[in-house]
């Protein structure tokens, strides 16, 4: 095979032992790599309804067919299982260099099935595999594990693993490589710990064979050139990173405040991409052969907390920042670094502080319970309550649970701002009416990377559309829905996308490959891939009625800035882009749209 390279590790961690099997070719064909094989892979191997902390769950991490080339930003991989915190298939992305690595050891995934007996970690040094015994690991941040492991097994091997929120199955607990890079979002590093598996270490001195170099050079070359003639891509990114959104969306009035109470921040400035470059910002960094540039290595010195690490995001400053009335950039970057050290998403943790922050303020928790007093705008009580719900300590045990859980708790499940259980990113739906529509269909919960339609009605790419209109959103969220499956499956970075499409994608994979991967083609693999996932959500109970919107945002009109008034319509939506996807009027994929898909059991 080229562009695969053609074998998994399966890890049985119950019976201790690791076997290479040969990949399925045709299912690689049909799901390409990454989020589409790895999800295919899960679903014919688990059961829907399994226990997701059970050892009967199973845990894949899987890189895509481009992941390791040398091609624009060709640097992720997918980690994918059964999501604690929303019950549905969990798919997480991230960078760096763990991922070529591990591509470079000849696999394409690893399989993660059963419970080791005690802490344990997987070392890979490319055919030679073995797992060995972690107990020394187990408690120390997702930092130290790593280099304690770079120690004691290779110097120049690259790290997965969890941090104490894992071992302490945090509902959102995340999988840290690379010191700094997480599979983010949904709790995949909860399962990681309850399998007892602290870390994967892989060291491959391989490469990835190219059926067509000379073409893929090509399509390298004419990517390459259209994302540094982008303005978000060789422009904003680079400059600011993520952060540069902070400005342009509380300009635009959606950058949800206060719990989603209010659209715009009276604080964005003093937490802006602006404001970090000229304070704690460092330098730039990129993953895995990136030309972009994203990430941003800062430190504290000077502040009250001190310290150096990565980030903050823009998705980390809002969630610890905006939505909890915080307008200190030293304690959310603070709280940055506890995340990434405990191994824990920002953005669940964030929007779960400010969930609380809300019932304390409404009388519906009480300062004892909490150990301390909580409002809008504590940037210090912030800090202490993202290291308790790492620790579970306290009140911190019922934040691991994540803001659903927790607004339930106390009689107030309309105070967390989630779909499927999931909390919301930092873009208020009720601003642009094709995110809400891509927030309510998501087959995660509420997220943007699988949808990111603010590019189009925001960002104006690839063509500017009306935040506000509902007419043709439907078709747009099921394209965009459908291509951000493709690349999650290719092993390329998202943000690739402010200046690459299906053309160049379709040029990538078919050199890489040597298979015939035009555009038609990889529109219909994603769309294969949006209903293989959307079947198995069903089939685990997440059923078409949570297709929906907090209350707040399809009942409560935006309050302030330019959008004032503004609701989710959502009502309008969601039944054209039922019949855009070719489901039933319920939500249902029909037996003719499945067939079609080769999808039909």
């Amino acid at each position: 095979m080229s562009g695969w390279q053609g074998k998994l590790l399966r890890v049985d961690l119950t019976a201790g032992t690791c076997q290479s099997e040969k990949l399925n070719e045709q299912w690689a064909k049909d799901y390409l790599g990454g989020r589409g094989l790895g999800s295919k892979y899960f679903i014919e191997e688990v059961d829907p309804g399994v226990d997701p902390l059970s050892p009967d769950n199973k845990l894949i991490m899987a890189a895509g067919p481009l992941t390791g080339t040398y091609g624009a930003a060709n640097g992720r991989y997918m980690v994918i299982t059964k999501s604690p915190l929303t019950g549905t298939i969990a798919c997480s992305n991230s960078g760096g260099y763990f991922p070529s690595e591990l591509r470079y050891a000849g696999y394409d995934m690893i399989i993660f099935e059963g419970k080791a007996e005690y802490p344990s970690y997987l070392q890979i040094h490319d055919d030679k595999v073995r797992l060995v015994g972690a107990v020394h690991l187990w408690g120390k941040s997702s930092q130290d594990t790593e280099d304690a492991i770079l120690a004691e097994f290779h110097g120049d091997a690259k790290v997965a693993c969890i941090g104490p929120a894992g071992e302490n199955q945090v509902n959102f607990a995340c999988v840290i490589n690379d010191k700094h890079r997480a599979a983010g979002r949904s709790g995949v590093g909860a399962v990681m710990g309850s399998k007892n598996l602290k870390a994967v270490a892989v060291r491959g001195t391989g490469g990835v064979k190219i059926a067509d170099p000379i073409a893929f050079r090509e399509a390298a070359l004419e990517s390459y050139g259209l994302l540094k003639q982008n303005p978000v891509s060789g422009e904003g990114l680079p400059a600011l990173g993520t952060p540069v959104l902070v400005n342009v969306i509380n300009q635009f009035g959606a950058l949800p405040t206060r719990n989603f109470q209010k659209d715009t921040f009276e604080g964005a400035e003093a937490i802006s991409g602006e404001t970090l470059a000229a304070t704690y910002l460092k330098r730039n960094k990129g993953c895995m052969s990136c030309i972009i540039g994203c990430g941003r290595v800062t430190g504290l010195k000077g502040s009250r907390f001190g310290g150096d690490g990565e980030g903050p995001e823009y998705e980390s400053i809002w969630a610890l920042g905006a939505t909890c009335g915080i307008n200190d950039l030293a304690a959310i970057t603070k709280a940055n670094y506890i995340c990434n050290e405990y191994g824990m998403d920002t953005i669940t943790v964030g929007a779960t502080v400010a969930c609380a922050m809300e019932l304390a303020e409404k009388g519906l928790v009480s300062e004892e319970e909490i150990g301390m007093s909580l409002k809008f705008g504590d940037a210090d009580a912030m800090v202490k309550l993202v290291e308790m719900a790492a620790k579970c300590e306290g009140f911190g045990a019922k934040l691991a649970l994540g803001s659903y859980r927790l607004a339930e708790s106390y009689g107030a499940p309309e105070l967390s701002m989630t779909v499927k259980k999931q909390e919301f990113p930092a873009y208020d739906g009720r601003g642009m009416q094709g995110m809400a529509l891509h927030y309510a269909t998501s087959n995660r919960g509420a997220c943007h990377v699988r949808g990111y339609l603010v590019s189009p009605e925001i960002l104006g790419l690839p063509e500017k559309l009306d935040p506000q209109a509902t007419d043709g959103k439907a078709t747009w969220a099921k394209i965009f829905q459908d291509f951000t499956a493709v690349v999650d499956s290719s092993g390329v970075c998202l943000f690739t996308t402010f200046g690459i499409g299906a053309p160049q994608f379709a040029a990538f994979c078919t050199a890489a490959t040597g298979l015939d991967y035009n555009e038609e083609v990889l529109m219909n693999l994603g769309d294969r891939i949006y209903n293989m996932e959307r079947v198995f959500n069903l089939k685990a109970g997440i059923d078409p009625s949570q297709d929906t919107l907090p209350k707040r945002l399809l009942e409560d009109p935006i309050p302030d800035g330019p959008l004032k008034g503004e609701v989710a319509k959502l009502d309008v939506m969601l039944p054209v882009y039922y019949q855009e996807r070719g489901w039933s009027a319920e939500g249902i994929p029909t037996e003719e749209k499945l067939q079609a898909l080769g999808l039909a059991s």
